[in-house]
């Protein structure tokens, strides 16, 4: 190990030496004169720069050779808030402790960083104390006892208070006066630790005042001094007969030194005065006059005063506060001291003055050396000293140009920026490189010499040496290699990169060539506001300049300019490619911060109003070439931020930034894909993901269709590597298959179609989810509205995807557990069941099927019904691979939602087996299938059911629900198509359907008949507001005969359309309800002998429910039940046990003929004798309705008729007395009269024999 011994100066030596050497450097202030002649002081001058340069190189290398060695690393110093172990001085101020009480043991090797750092921080709270205590007391003292800087007893705040340097008098006096408890301890403890053993009075206040100022308020003065006189008398008991003498004394001393000493008093108090006032205060007793006389002669002749002036210890903290800060220094460079006798001859007195000290210390061997092995431990010395480094070398720097002074100040810059770097100081650090970088005066390029131009080596060599370490400094280095590059071009009469911007760029070019080149200077004159710009300069903050069209350069600035760009010649495009081409030997970190400020350096120069460029751009590209072969942890860093520059470019408002930021990024997409990607990983994706962020956000069609282009040619060459990238790669087609121009939408799906066609293996190569992202983009290509044939083409390219899919194109990516072979879906067929259960294999399907159904509501004719038929295709081809589970989630997701938003009621839910709940109108008004749509579904679905029904016989209900949906239809072409298909559905399986199986499609159609009467009802209570002249509101007058004919004259406009659109309704409900009816009589007729009894009773509910609610629209509603009624007596399949059959037919028979006698108005009550009236005839509307029901009257006689002798004498008494009033009543014609003959004949005549 090699030992480096340092000179223990400590920091304030060290401090002290380089504030020492600041001053040198800079000379005399202005006004002062020296005995040293100019050459002698500039020689004076220069060496103590180089004695700066020198501390700092040692400093350098000392660090290098020990990092070297030991292999150390560079700790980061935290402050620490612990107490240390021994108790340090309580002194405001650096150093004021001896060495010895530092540092005990001198031999000792002190290579201790973090005790070091102990003591630093320890006094760094203590200053923090210190200055809060001067501000406010209480919150000081509460500050330092809870970081534990001092005890928390009065005793031990007493000591702070009197022995602590840097506190303010005035703030003690305050404090000691408070009348709070804890204060008052203090207090107490302040004045006992006084000893006046020996003193006479005057001397004991005198020592007593010494260390605080009283305080200003009465109260407080009271409190301290009678403390005072008890702690006097204590320490001297002889001296007064009691404590109330020392106080009252005490208190004239204090009056007395006030008065004599206070330029504001004009008469003064005499002694005379002072001994009168004084006495009788000893216990009544005077005191000696002698005594008196002699207190006022010593308070007189010497003021009683404090240590320092209350400024002194404020002054004294905060330089002690700066020096730990290192902060001293630069201060001093704004506000020179200079004591008042060194006025004159300052150096030759301070030379003198330092030979003086030399010479008194000669023989002295008082200091100590140390082994010092530690690197952290130079942290603290350049923290004290670097800021008047720093002041030296840019003073020195700025203000000669003397070729040897500057070198040096460089190689200052250059060794300062290494150790702070290296040490990971940021501050530091970062102040010499902006110092480094604005001495360039690349931002004033007319005013620069050739030390501006040695800066910018200088700045070049620290980004070659130091890179590693410079993180966020990189930005001002990058902005000084693109100011130099701006310059180079201009020099060489290039044109400008605003120009390459311009929409006018190729005409610019034929009309003034070389217009910004030497050409145009030597012309005198210069008027183009970006070149004025450059000429007259700027700050070095500034991007732009916002310059006059009118605002003129002269021919010196011009010629200035032309020179200083000569200078610039020594700078070749080596030295700056350097940097670019040595990032990639920057370590991980680095390469980040590296690219991090390139990117903002970039984005500031494609931002410029008036003259944007693409240096960065352009940097950009080179850098990210060459670190791609970087580790991919590294890499992934490095785009991140690449990533999000080249979006927030993409997205700029200047078009033309916009374009070449996404041509970069194409290029460098094309190189990274020529990288091979494994399994898993999402490199690729992360690379592209850029252009799709901007395809998303970008309102400019031309970018859009460039980044299209770019995807397209990426994916045509780089098929093979795209890998993970083809998720990114679907999302623009996404994108784009949404846009707004048809020509961006054909220009995606043509390279979308070749995907599908002929690249399809590698979309799921490494990754099997990227065949849904192909799915989705198929889909949003389906709705595009420029072009049917796009949208057509895409649903027939998912149809591809699904038989690719059910063919195995998809890997499981599952290892097989004998020989670990990869198992494709297409073989394996041995275990589908097990196969289709798992989530991933619904997870391609689901996207597949569910995008179709949706568009089965496509407004387009020619999408429905490619749609359907794609849909149905795809689910009968490849249903065998679908287990039971999977295929009630398609029936819930897929199918029952197509039929649902064919209605316009997407959101019903099919997912309970009660068809009550799930039966609606597939079909109201403004749906937007038509009837040849409807019949297609409709097939389709059968089709689908029967194919499958052993495995999807779960869904019956919610499919009989479909198709009664149709029935219920008002159009005649759906409601045909639903009769159609439940006759078809009953007709292949009704053999196979159980008896539960058929009561729940008797009960759809019970459900969908009573379902549609609430609805019909609210439209006919509108008529309620209609006003019918002379017509009766009741619903059973609303049969109009011609007797009441009304014309538009009666009706108005409004109530006409009302009336007839409750016509057209009752019209559509009546034939509905027969239709169902219809139905339910044509299955029972077909399959009667497979119905159970419970199916029975849902049959015979529903046709009971339908004749009570028709009883007063129609009749045929009656007759159709009847005539059911009567077809199961004579099946008689059922037992009267089960289900009571006759009840229902008397009951049935009941209504219909009360309903004739209500129209014949022939009505007995059972049990009232009737009244002989004379009757009038009926009116010929009555005649009419009662012919109209003739026949279903003589029906429901011949079913009475029809009753076995048993059951006919069990219920004759319901009904006899009904048909007495038949025979007294007026029929139309004789059928009723020859069925009553029958009926008394044949049951009636026999029972009353009997």
């Amino acid at each position: 190990m090699i030992v480096t011994w340092m000179l223990q100066t400590y920091l304030k030596d060290i401090c002290r030496i380089v504030n020492g050497l600041l001053k040198t450097a800079l000379g005399p202030p202005t006004g002062s004169t020296t005995a040293l002649s100019p050459a002698q002081d500039i020689t004076f001058r220069h060496e103590s720069v180089k004695c700066l340069v020198s501390i700092t190189k040692s400093m350098g290398a000392w660090m290098d050779q020990q990092t070297r060695i030991g292999d150390l690393y560079l700790p980061k110093i935290s402050e620490c808030n612990g107490t240390p172990e021994h108790h340090l001085p309580l002194n405001g101020e650096e150093g004021n402790a001896s060495d010895h009480e530092l540092h005990p043991d001198v031999n000792s090797e002190f290579s201790d960083a973090a005790a070091l750092e102990q003591r630093r921080a320890y006094k760094i709270e203590l200053q923090k104390g210190i200055s809060l205590f001067n501000r406010k007391p209480s919150k000081g003292i509460e500050f330092l006892t809870s970081n534990k800087k001092i005890g928390r007893s009065p005793e031990e705040v007493a000591f702070f208070l009197k022995n602590t340097a840097g506190l303010d008098e005035t703030k003690i006096g305050d404090y000691l006066g408070e009348r709070e408890e804890f204060c008052l301890k203090v207090m107490h403890a302040y004045v006992d630790s006084f000893n006046f053993n020996g003193m006479d009075f005057g001397e004991a206040i005198r020592f007593f005042l010494r260390g605080f100022r009283l305080p200003g308020e009465a109260q407080k003065i009271d409190r301290i001094m009678e403390k005072f006189a008890e702690r006097y008398c204590k320490c001297s008991p002889s001296s007064f007969s009691s404590a109330d003498t020392a106080y009252v004394l005490a208190y004239s001393v204090i009056m007395l030194n006030t008065d004599a000493h206070n330029n504001m008093v004009k008469d003064k108090m005499t002694k005379a005065d002072f001994i009168r006032n004084n006495r009788g205060i000893d216990d009544g007793k005077d005191l000696p006059e002698e005594y008196l006389g002699s207190l006022y002669e010593q308070i007189v002749k010497n003021e009683i005063k404090m240590n320092a002036d209350s400024s002194a210890p404020q002054s004294k903290q905060a330089n002690s506060f700066n020096r730990l800060l290192g902060l001293d220094g630069i201060l001093n460079l704004v506000n020179w001291k200079q004591n008042e006798e060194k006025a004159v001859g300052a150096n030759g007195l301070l030379i003198r003055h330092i030979q003086e000290q030399f010479k008194s210390n000669s023989g002295k061997s008082e200091s100590a050396y140390h082994v010092v092995t530690d690197v952290a431990i130079l942290r603290f010395m350049v923290e004290v000293c670097w800021g008047p480094m720093l002041a030296a070398f840019s003073v020195t720097l700025d203000q000669s140009d003397d070729k040897l002074a500057t070198t040096q100040c460089l190689q200052g810059f250059r060794h300062a920026v290494h150790i702070t770097a290296m040490m990971g100081m940021q501050t530091q650090r970062d102040a010499f490189v902006t110092s480094v970088a604005k001495f360039t005066y690349l931002h004033c390029a007319a005013d620069m010499k050739q030390k501006n131009v040695d800066a910018v080596k200088a700045i070049i060599s620290i980004a070659i040496e130091d890179g590693d370490y410079l993180h966020e400094a990189w930005e001002h280095i990058l902005t000084c290699l693109s100011r130099v590059e701006h310059l180079q071009l201009l020099g060489e009469g290039a044109h400008s990169d605003a120009t390459f911007f311009t929409s006018s760029n190729f005409e610019t070019e034929e009309k003034a060539p070389k217009t910004l080149g030497f050409s145009s200077f030597k012309k005198g004159t210069l008027q183009n506001p970006a070149m004025v710009a450059v000429v007259r300069g700027s700050s070095y903050d500034s991007t732009s300049v916002g310059v006059s069209a009118s605002a003129l350069v002269t021919p010196e600035q011009i010629q200035n300019f032309i020179s200083n760009l000569n200078l610039l010649d020594q700078i070749g495009n080596f030295e700056l490619n350097h940097v670019f081409a040595h990032s990639q030997r920057l370590n991980g970190e680095a390469i980040v911060a590296f690219v991090k400020a390139l990117c903002k350096v970039s984005l500031s120069e494609l931002q410029s109003p008036t003259d944007p460029r693409v240096f960065g751009l352009t940097k950009i590209v080179e850098i990210a070439h060459y670190n791609m072969n970087r580790i991919r942890l590294v890499w992934s860093r490095i785009w991140n931020v690449l990533s999000d520059f080249f979006v927030s470019v993409g997205l700029s408002d200047n078009l033309s930034v916009a374009i070449f930021a996404m041509d970069s990024l194409r290029q460098l997409a094309m190189k990274f894909l020529e990288r091979e990607e494994l399994a898993n990983y999402n490199f690729q994706n992360e690379f592209l993901r850029p252009f799709v962020i901007v395809m998303q956000k970008s309102n400019s069609a031309e970018i859009r269709e460039l980044i299209v282009r770019c995807i397209s040619q990426m994916v045509l060459s780089r098929v093979s590597n795209v890998k993970s990238g083809w998720k990114s790669v679907f999302m623009v087609f996404t994108a784009a298959a949404a846009d707004e121009q048809k020509n961006i939408v054909l220009l995606a799906f043509e390279t979308m179609e070749k995907i599908v066609r002929e690249f399809f293996p590698y979309i799921t190569e490494t990754e099997t989810t990227t065949f849904t992202d192909c799915v989705r983009c198929l889909l949003t290509f389906t709705n595009s509205r420029f072009n049917s044939d796009v949208s057509l083409n895409a649903i027939a390219f998912l149809r591809f995807c699904a038989v690719r899919l059910a063919d195995g194109g998809l890997v499981c990516n599952k290892t097989g557990s004998v020989d670990g072979t990869v198992v494709v879906v297409a073989n394996c067929v041995s275990d589908v069941q097990g196969l289709t259960d798992k989530d991933d294999h619904a997870s391609f399907w689901n996207p597949l099927l569910s995008g179709l159904s949706k568009l089965t509501s496509d407004p387009r004719s020619a999408i429905r019904k490619s749609s359907l038929e794609v849909l149905f295709n795809i689910l009968k081809d490849h249903g065998h691979l679908f287990s039971r589970t999977f295929w009630n989630s398609i029936f819930y997701s897929v199918i029952f939602p197509v039929y649902n938003s064919a209605s316009g009621k997407r959101d019903v839910s099919l997912q309970e087996s009660s068809c009550s709940d799930s039966s609606a109108s597939i079909h109201p008004e403004g749906s937007t299938w038509d009837s040849e749509t409807s019949s297609v579904a409709a097939e389709c679905l059968i089709d689908l059911f029967v194919t499958f029904f052993d495995i999807v016989r779960s869904q019956l209900p919610g499919v009989v629900s479909v198709l009664t949906g149709f029935i219920r239809s008002p159009v005649q072409g759906p409601a045909s198509t639903g009769v159609a298909g439940l006759m078809r559905l009953t007709s292949d399986l009704g053999s196979r359907f159980s008896e539960e199986e058929w009561k729940e499609i008797f009960l759809c159609l019970k459900d969908a008949a009573i379902s549609a009467v609430p609805g019909f009802m609210k439209v006919l209570r509108t008529m309620d507001n209609i006003g019918v002249p002379n017509i009766s509101r009741t619903y059973a007058d609303m049969e109009w005969s011609s007797d009441h004919e009304l014309t538009n004259d009666e009706f108005g406009d409004d109530n006409l359309q009302t009336a007839t659109y409750v016509v057209s309704r009752m019209k559509n409900h009546i034939a509905m309800q027969l239709l169902i009816l219809q139905v339910a009589t044509d299955l029972y007729k077909m399959h009667h002998q497979s119905l159970s009894a419970a199916s029975i009773e849902v049959l015979i509910a529903l046709y009971s429910s339908v004749a009570l609610h028709a009883r007063q629209l129609n009749s045929e509603s009656f007759l159709n039940h009847l005539t059911f009624l009567q077809n199961v007596l004579v099946d008689d399949y059922f037992t009267h046990a089960e289900i009571d059959i006759e009840t229902e037919l008397v009951a049935v028979c009941e209504n219909v003929l009360g309903i004739y006698l209500k129209c014949a108005e022939s009505v007995t009550h059972p049990g009232t004798v009737p009244v002989p009236h004379r009757k009038l005839p009926l009116s010929s509307a009555k005649k009419e309705e009662i012919a109209a029901r003739t026949s279903l009257v003589v029906s429901a006689l011949q079913g009475l008729e029809g009753l076995k002798k048993d059951s006919f004498r069990r219920y004759i008494p319901r009904f006899f007395h009904l048909l007495v009033d038949l025979v007294r009543s007026e029929h139309s014609s004789g059928e009723v009269q020859f069925a009553l003959s029958n009926i008394f004949r044949s049951s009636v005549g026999p029972f009353i024999m009997e």
